[in-house]
């Protein structure tokens, strides 16, 4: 299989009835008064900028995709990798987390994924393993950067942090959350008996794009959009000029690859209804038992208990509901347990397939390559290494405070 070629996409998509019953059950909420005017007024002023930024990022990712950006530098990994598995684990594991960093853990899903896995069958490799990486490091490696994660964003104002001082101060709790993954990885899908027992893997030949000049333009908007996010331009402007930069040259050189689905109005429709409905489940007592959780404590106890809470949360409802919860719940002056909220709310929700949009997003990219996924092993280890990463990551955040 070609990494250029996309798997065929599955229709209807699953969520997008989810999508349309949250917006409706959201609409429902203001429209009865369940959620009043100047709370809906606030939270749509809270997440208009995140939409821009998550709709804008996804047609840069897209039409990246598209460019075959990825395919080049992933064929590219499995030339460096010189047919050794553990080169290649290393350098797979470097670009799905620079993807989550760079890019947004849902560009890891949704593109990320099926390069990967169509990288596993011209090598030879089992599939598990690449989409693994992928799935967990979509979660696991968000913590660096704002736009790693959408929980990042809606803690913007709370945290008060420029990106720099944000990538300082969460340096060594990435560090740590992806050290663990990496240890989850190779024991739980790489090693020998879990890939099949080869020992090596033949490298494929180098990729050509269809279009050098695509390929590059798209890659140096990705690399653009990263370094104004860190010299402080604002996340949705950053993303936007991007998409445009890239967008101008599809309409001079792939006009056919611009086309209305590229807009994700499942995303932004599920990210709307969900912050509605949670938003008003908060109102009406979620936020006191929230609260009764993580406590009110900027200790090191404190800073586990919410980050615990917000992991188990996450779980259960979804990370973004979990995040907006329980950063009601953190004390305007426990500025490191609300850091600690979102290594639970980033790093733990890897048990259930709604734990995360990405999840979500990942299971369907794998279903429509054909991929079976065992969900009682991902489970198990995704428990497993929920409890070591977002312990590791938070005892990080506390020792570098």
């Amino acid at each position: 299989m070609l990494l250029g070629i996309r798997p065929r996409r599955l229709h209807p998509h699953p969520l997008d009835l989810l999508a349309v019953c949250l917006l409706v059950a959201g609409g429902l909420c203001v429209a009865t008064g369940a959620l009043s005017r100047s709370d809906t007024s606030a939270i749509l002023n809270r997440i208009l900028p995140l939409l821009l930024f998550l709709g804008t990022v996804i047609i840069l990712a897209e039409l990246t995709g598209r460019a075959q950006t990825f395919d080049v530098v992933a064929t590219r990994l499995a030339i460096a990798g010189r047919g050794r598995y553990g080169l290649l684990f290393v350098l797979c594991v470097l670009l799905a987390t620079i993807t989550t960093v760079g890019l947004n853990l849902d560009t890891t899903a949704v593109l990320l994924t099926p390069i990967m896995l169509a990288m596993a069958d011209r090598v030879g490799l089992p599939l598990l393993p690449l989409a693994m990486t992928t799935a967990l490091l979509a979660n696991t490696a968000s913590l660096l950067l704002p736009v790693g994660n959408l929980t990042n964003l809606l803690a913007a104002n709370r945290v008060a942090l420029s990106p720099a001082s944000f990538a300082a101060r969460m340096a060594a709790p990435e560090a740590a959350s992806v050290a663990v993954t990496m240890a989850v990885l190779w024991f739980g899908y790489w090693r020998r008996s879990r890939r099949g027992g080869a020992d090596r893997y033949e490298p494929p030949r180098p990729l050509r794009p269809r279009d050098p000049v695509l390929c590059a333009v798209a890659g140096a908007a990705c690399v653009l959009f990263v370094a104004a996010i860190l010299l402080g331009a604002p996340l949705g402007v950053a993303s936007a000029a991007a998409a445009a930069v890239t967008v101008l040259a599809f309409a001079a050189r792939d006009r056919a690859g611009l086309r209305w689905s590229l807009l994700p109005w499942r995303l932004l429709t599920l990210v709307t209804g969900i912050f509605l409905t949670v938003q008003t489940l908060s109102v009406h007592g979620l936020g006191s038992a929230v609260a009764r959780l993580i406590g009110g404590s900027d200790s090191f106890v404190g800073q586990l208990r919410a980050a615990g809470t917000g992991a188990a949360l996450s779980n259960l409802v979804n990370n973004l509901p979990a995040y907006v919860a329980g950063e009601g719940a953190v004390p305007d002056r426990n500025h490191t347990q609300l850091l600690a909220l979102l290594i639970g709310t980033n790093a733990g929700p890897l048990i259930t397939a709604w734990a995360s949009l990405a999840t979500l997003l990942w299971y369907e990219r794998c279903a429509a390559f054909g991929l079976v996924v065992p969900k009682a092993r991902v489970a198990v280890n995704g428990a497993v290494l929920a409890v070591l990463a977002v312990f590791a990551a938070t005892a990080a955040l506390a020792v570098t405070g």
